[in-house]
């Protein structure tokens, strides 16, 4: 006798949409999470005085807006709302100015002087098709796309390198609001299919904007778990598994957690083999965080900084470019490209009354400890003189924090692996149904398969898939 029909291990974005997809289905489903609160990546904690709510790991979220999954879920009887910001990103530089992506193309390519033009060549045939492009990248890689013409347009340019295709712009302000996108890789901007990340986050940007959730991330798995149980899931917390046989009864098992996981709990019910080569998935760069409570916003002195909640703190993007190469050569720099959060800015449950909150993050080598705390107060502190002076408490998490918080993020990853180009087009490994396993029970859901990582489901909504057609005939 089974106890359930699906087992999900893992509660973050991608458990709980593999668990929604199969409850949706009429199945019976328990998620079981090792913390005590879930959530996975998208959790909201209060991390360094009382009233400061601080996002532990993502904070912006423009792919949960253009997730063709989440877009079908009725997240807003739920509790979730967004917060947007005049601008989705913005980019300052030394000469004291910023660049800005707004909604429109158009008023983005007029701030960008005679690379307007340019950048909307670019931009515009991506963004005009944004929901049949998220469509066909936000899926395992098909033999034969929906749509050919879309997709040759974006794989010319995406299959590129991000230093590449910046040639194709003669300011540093084009450059360097290109290059900040195409940085969220962790890629070196000179890898080919680097290009593909600043496209991807840029038509986001243009197509719906760069959010963040009211009230913290953890509001989207608060909305998630509503539904699910409203769909009669359920939902066990500091339920860790281990192994095979801390598992309940089931007719099969999703795990939301990434291949060296999987191969620790369930090597001995896999072939030799392939368990080696989950024990071969290539992890990438991790990241060094810090969240501060600040008497005062960010006192940015490019004005435009202070209407975006996003900010990417690097200079020219050949500054960037260096930092991106040599943490992957095993070192950082004194001078990091800088990932900037300001929700407070636009949602006023984030600090008390009259303060705020920042967030803030910087690539390092995988596994590494360096602090890099004074790094990257002092790349903001170049663009926004007196910061320091704002600061009333900080928190500093490295790799190994992260790891610790979060077992799936090995070597503090946040990207379930390296973004290279086999792991872009085919993740773990290739393999006709990427979420199947030789055992028929088991099933990977993470973001360590297609579409990778990000908050949008997709990775379990597509798992979740794989069940229904390969366990329950449906």
């Amino acid at each position: 006798m089974t106890e359930f029909d699906a087992v999900v291990v893992g509660s973050g974005p991608n458990g709980l949409s593999a668990a929604i997809v199969l409850a949706r289905a009429g199945l019976s489903v328990l998620v079981l999470e090792a913390h005590e609160s879930i959530g996975g990546g998208t959790r909201t904690e209060e991390l360094t005085l009382p009233g400061f709510r601080h996002d532990v790991c993502s904070a912006i979220h423009p792919m949960a807006l253009v997730s063709p999954f989440f877009r079908t879920l009725p997240l807003k009887d739920h509790g979730l709302e967004w917060r947007d910001s005049p601008y989705a990103i913005a980019h300052p530089l030394d000469d004291g100015s910023a660049a800005v992506m707004e909604l429109s193309i158009e008023k983005t390519a007029a701030t960008l002087g005679d690379d307007g033009d340019s950048y909307r060549r670019l931009m515009a045939p991506l963004a005009d098709n944004a929901e049949e492009l998220f469509a066909e990248i936000l899926r395992p890689m098909p033999l034969v796309p929906r749509h050919p013409l879309l997709m040759a347009r974006f794989g010319l340019a995406g299959l590129r390198s991000a230093l590449a295709i910046a040639k194709r712009f003669r300011s540093d302000r084009a450059r360097a609001l290109f290059g900040g996108c195409a940085a969220h890789s962790f890629l070196p901007l000179e890898a080919a299919g680097s290009a593909s990340f600043g496209l991807v986050l840029a038509v986001a940007g243009h197509a719906l904007g760069w959010p963040c959730a009211k009230g913290g991330s953890n509001a989207i798995t608060d909305a998630l778990s509503s539904y699910l149980r409203s769909l009669g899931g359920a939902i066990r917390t500091s339920s860790p598994v281990r192994t095979m046989s801390d598992l309940p009864k089931s007719r099969v098992v999703l795990f939301d957690v990434t291949p060296r996981q999987l191969a620790a709990i369930a090597g001995d019910d896999l072939p030799p083999s392939y368990a080696r080569r989950l024990r071969r998935f290539r992890y990438g760069p991790g990241v060094f965080k810090v969240d501060w409570a600040l008497d005062g916003p960010i006192p940015w002195r490019a004005e435009e900084c202070g209407r975006a909640a996003t900010v990417h703190v690097g200079g020219t993007i050949e500054e960037i470019a260096v930092h991106e190469r040599t943490i992957w050569q095993g070192r950082s720099t004194s001078r990091p490209f800088v990932l900037v959060a300001q929700q407070s800015l636009f949602d006023d449950t984030r600090a008390p009354e009259g303060k705020h909150t920042g967030w803030a993050y910087c690539h390092v080598p995988h596994g590494s400890t360096e602090d890099m705390t004074e790094a990257i107060e002092t790349q903001i502190e170049r663009f926004a003189p007196g910061f320091r002076e704002r600061i009333l408490a900080r928190h500093t998490m490295n790799t190994a924090a992260f790891e610790s918080y979060n077992a799936n993020l090995v070597g503090g990853d946040i990207s379930g692996g390296a973004n290279n180009l086999m792991q872009i087009l085919a993740r773990p490994f290739p393999r006709r149904d990427p979420y199947t396993t030789p055992n028929k029970r088991i099933y990977l859901a993470s973001s360590s398969t297609p579409p990778g990582g990000g908050v949008h489901g997709m990775c379990g909504y597509w798992a979740a898939r794989s069940v229904l057609r390969h366990a329950f005939g449906r």
